[in-house]
């Protein structure tokens, strides 16, 4: 495949230029950024030096990028709102498209409006992509052109927790999610907030109560359910450059832990990015990040009556740039785990 990435400039962009020049059946032909254009690859990404010295940074012209015949994919690392605007040039073009950002995530244009402020940019094109989640999406999605990658947090709650409720292994009410991600988490901002003297040596939550993930982890559970699930969740910044690590707390609805493992099992047999760690121990940022792993494991609190649920994954590879990468491997017919690992 002849491969482009819009908006490369960025943590998640430059996760996705080191997967794809390093992928051996990806052909790079393209990496875009309006404020790097013209700029080499390798001074912007000083990891590509000696790999892509002669590649340069392109303007991002949606029109431009849709006519050129050497491009067969393109994946979008941009910001919501921008990204529908490139989605629709080039899928009417003919290519496919594996989309970062929130755009296509929420099927309701209702939702989208209510957690991004803004109505959807893209109605039409909304209803012609599909959400996938590698690991429990099923085939269908890949007769789609336009395909939206889930979100970093999402991914975290929504692999260990998404085929319990769709079980009954546990309750739809009173579901908790404290999640503690990297600072990566929140993009490349020159902002006091994210400066190193107010995020080192400290942790705090933001975002509370209504992040905008939320939508997109309650609409997925919510189908999962066959009924209206609403959930807490509660995002944290962590001290930490990379990683989620995320509990999730829930009422048992009278399962036993062998019962919660037992279902885990059946619905990540063969899926490699999935570790399911045993029930003493706890999921570890510095075991994930690097990866497109989610490592995952859970105990019953006897006294509570409740599952308490943990995970870890990096952030930048599974929760957006490898999975998009574990997308189009899917997509493809290739082994899932290509470039991957």
């Amino acid at each position: 495949m002849n491969a482009a990435i819009v908006g490369a400039s960025g943590y998640g962009g430059e996760i996705l230029v080191k997967l794809l020049a390093a992928h051996p059946k990806v052909t790079l032909k393209a990496v875009t950024s309006r404020s790097k254009a013209g700029q080499p690859v390798s001074s912007v990404i000083p990891a590509m030096r000696g790999i892509l010295d002669e590649m340069l940074f392109e303007n991002s012209d949606p029109a431009e990028l849709a006519a050129r015949e050497d491009i067969d994919v393109a994946v979008l690392a941009l910001p919501h709102g921008a990204a529908a605007e490139y989605a629709r040039h080039l899928v009417d073009a003919g290519k496919k498209v594996i989309d970062l950002s929130a755009d296509f995530r929420i099927s309701d244009p209702a939702t989208y409006e209510e957690f991004y402020g803004a109505a959807h940019p893209d109605v039409e094109l909304l209803g012609r992509s599909r959400y996938v989640m590698p690991e429990l999406s099923d085939d269908s999605w890949k007769q789609k052109d336009l395909f939206a990658c889930p979100g970093c947090y999402p991914t975290s709650i929504l692999i260990p927790l998404l085929p319990l409720v769709k079980a009954g292994i546990v309750s739809k009410e009173h579901i908790v999610a404290n999640s503690f991600s990297g600072t990566s988490g929140a993009g490349k901002q020159s902002k006091e907030a994210f400066s190193f003297c107010e995020v080192n040596e400290s942790a705090k939550a933001y975002g509370v109560p209504k992040h905008r993930h939320l939508s997109e982890i309650e609409e997925q559970l919510s189908a999962a359910a066959g009924e209206k699930v609403v959930m807490q969740f509660n995002p944290h910044l962590a001290p930490m450059n990379r990683g989620i690590a995320t509990t999730i707390t829930v009422p048992s609805n009278g399962s036993s832990i062998e019962g919660l493992y037992a279902e885990w099992e059946k619905t990540y047999a063969g899926k490699p990015f999935v570790c399911i760690l045993p029930s003493d121990t706890r999921p570890d940022t510095k075991y994930v990040v690097g990866t497109n792993r989610v490592d995952i494991s859970a105990v019953k609190d006897q006294r509570t009556g409740n599952f308490v649920i943990t995970s870890a994954e990096d952030n930048l590879v599974k929760g957006a740039s490898g999975q998009a990468v574990q997308i189009l491997n899917l997509w493809q017919g290739w082994e899932e785990t290509t470039g991957l690992i």
